[in-house]
């Protein structure tokens, strides 16, 4: 294995310090957002590009041999079925008959 040069550990840090932002804003919306529809979106958009971030990360730390390689392919795999699954976490929800929070709801 090659050494870690400096242009790649900054380029890991910083894949790390975004993937760690993204999943903040993921559990911060998850937490305070009213309805089901808008807490499927962030869970949906920022969860995704936090573990791609982070995922990232561990590619270009472990090279793209091996586990670089699964890491890579299990990117591939979040960025597919995370906006799917919620997708079909707010079509259940609307087919359950949870209609969606609007201003001037009370925030539930």
């Amino acid at each position: 294995m090659e050494p870690l040069t400096t242009v790649r550990v900054a380029l890991i840090a910083v894949f790390t310090l975004l993937g760690l932002f993204f999943t903040f804003v993921s559990m911060t919306g998850v937490i305070r957002l009213p309805d089901v529809y808008s807490r499927a979106h962030t869970a949906s958009q920022a969860d995704t590009l936090g573990a791609g971030f982070a995922l990232a990360a561990v590619a270009l730390t472990v090279g793209l041999a091996g586990s670089g390689f699964k890491s890579v392919l299990l990117l591939f795999f979040i960025f597919v079925t995370n906006p799917t699954a919620a997708h079909a976490i707010a079509r259940a929800a609307f087919e359950d008959g949870n209609v969606p929070w609007t201003e001037g709801d009370e925030r539930r």
